[in-house]
């Protein structure tokens, strides 16, 4: 079969030439739309429930919501820990699934779940489910402040809220958006207790009143000949003034408004935590990328969303989208390695020349490593691989590889033609190289299929190790064998 492919090609020169520029051309191409990553994928399925307690203290959040989700949650298909932390108004459960579960199922089973322990939860207590995101975190963080302190931080957080988020999660491959800082603008009513007395209303009374606000109700419709008139009671709030006219009450037979016992204003949430961008205050942004999303090719949607957004947005308002970006990471630790593979082809390329003694022989074994790399880079798209420090890594290890099957194949062909064209009477130049050729093949098949078997029980890796280290030798595995086929 070996020399069937060597026949084949030494009889269609013209054609293989061609496809070894196609795949050039083509593994160029192909290189430019793989996804870049720092690692490979390695996010676990992971569900995150979380689950606000309304100032209850961390003892009372685990009590009363933690341990009863718990309970309900254990016995999941494919569930293999339960992690959660109770904190000051907050629970957060982490449920950790086999590397083979299906994610969606699973979060699926977890949504059934919930709605059988609703009943044994505080009513103010509503578990939710976090988005889907990337074991990688936050891809990006996004600073907005005010020049000259123009807007409030209530106007910041508000934009950011209204304005630049829906347009960041429009953004594919994005999943969350996180605002920190700024203020969260509410309507305050500051209650005056003199008042309160004076006309004889409770603080239930106004509790329930103002829990009635706020909202649009139907009044049916009203049946006008050919016409149908639809009543509508408007009753949602977009001012102070349709607040403080509210009536929570009579007193003495006139109604008793918000305004003849509270004072109204709008006024930030208590703080919880905030956010600053160098010394000055800021609502930073925080942007998580789904799994399996290509970390540079969003962060640059999410800078050109905000180029698009900028014009629309007041003046005083400057955004800086260079907080943090993974992506500079990224391209770090890719042209690190990239920079590595350029050196390590000259250092061979050096090695060749000194021990081949001729620029042509040097030349031809040196063009197995970009024809070998790019067929790689080719089937990385097959298999659904990206381009991250552990594939690079498996081109790096295999850079000395790639010519060895090579070397010995047109070291023997030189050292054949020379002895061929010393004789009074020299065979056909084909024919000596197809000799030559075969002489050797068997050989170099070999001793390529032994380095290939090395790498096999790395695909046998399951879990963590699996995902890391299977794309390096699937990496190494398509270098090699393109190498082999690159020499016939």
């Amino acid at each position: 079969m070996l020399n069937a492919i060597i026949r084949l090609a030494l009889s269609h020169r013209l054609i293989v030439t061609g496809i070894a520029a196609l795949t050039i051309v083509y593994g160029s191409l192909t290189l430019n739309q793989l996804p870049i990553d720092v690692f490979p994928d390695l996010t676990k399925p992971i569900v995150t429930i979380m689950t606000e307690g309304h100032g209850r203290a961390p003892e009372e959040v685990e009590v009363l919501i933690t341990l009863p989700l718990e309970n309900t949650l254990n016995g999941l298909a494919g569930l293999e820990r339960i992690r959660s932390t109770s904190g000051i108004g907050l629970s957060v459960i982490y449920l950790e699934f086999s590397w083979n579960s299906d994610l969606y199922r699973s979060r699926q089973l977890v949504a059934e779940r919930l709605q059988l322990v609703r009943g044994q939860l505080p009513k103010d207590a509503i578990p939710v489910m976090a988005p889907i995101a990337s074991l990688m975190g936050q891809i990006q963080q996004i600073a907005l402040s005010s020049k000259d302190e123009k807007l409030s931080p209530i106007q910041i957080r508000t934009l950011a809220e209204w304005s630049v988020r829906p347009r960041l999660l429009s953004i594919p491959g994005v999943a969350q958006v996180i605002s920190i800082g700024g203020g969260l603008k509410q309507y305050q009513i500051l209650i005056s207790a003199k008042k309160l007395n004076r006309y004889q209303i409770t603080v239930d009374q106004l509790d329930s009143a103002l829990s009635k606000i706020s909202q649009n109700t139907t009044g049916g419709f009203v049946d006008q000949g050919p016409q149908e008139l639809l009543v509508r009671n408007i009753g949602a709030v977009s001012s102070i003034e349709d607040i403080e006219k509210t009536v929570i009450g009579l007193h003495f037979g006139k109604p008793v408004l918000i305004k003849d016992i509270a004072a109204v204003q709008i006024g930030a949430r208590v703080k919880r935590g905030d956010g600053s961008y160098m010394g000055s205050p800021a609502v930073i942004m925080v942007i998580q990328k789904q799994p399996g999303a290509d970390t540079v090719q969003v962060t640059k949607s999410v800078d050109e969303v905000i180029r698009q957004l900028s014009p629309s947005l007041p003046e005083s308002l400057v955004i800086n989208t260079n907080v943090f970006k993974q992506a500079n990471f990224i391209n770090a630790a890719i042209n690190g390695i990239t920079s590595k593979l350029k050196y390590g082809t000259v250092l061979v390329f050096l090695v060749l020349l000194v021990f081949l003694a001729n620029l042509r022989m040097s030349l031809i074994t040196l063009m197995a490593i970009p024809l070998s790399f790019f067929t790689t880079f080719i089937a990385f798209k097959f298999f659904g691989l990206s381009v991250n420090t552990m594939t690079l890594g498996g081109l790096a290890i295999a850079i000395g590889e790639l010519v060895d099957d090579s070397i010995v194949d047109v070291e023997n062909i030189h050292r054949r033609l020379k002895e061929n064209a010393a004789l009074s009477h020299p065979r056909h130049s084909l024919r000596v190289i197809y000799e030559a050729s075969s002489e050797v093949r068997n050989s170099i098949f070999l001793a390529t299929l032994i380095i290939a078997l090395v790498f096999l029980p790395l695909f046998n890796l399951s879990g963590l190790e699996g995902r890391l280290f299977t794309p390096l030798a699937a990496s190494y595995l398509c270098a090699l064998l393109a190498s082999l086929l690159i020499s016939l």
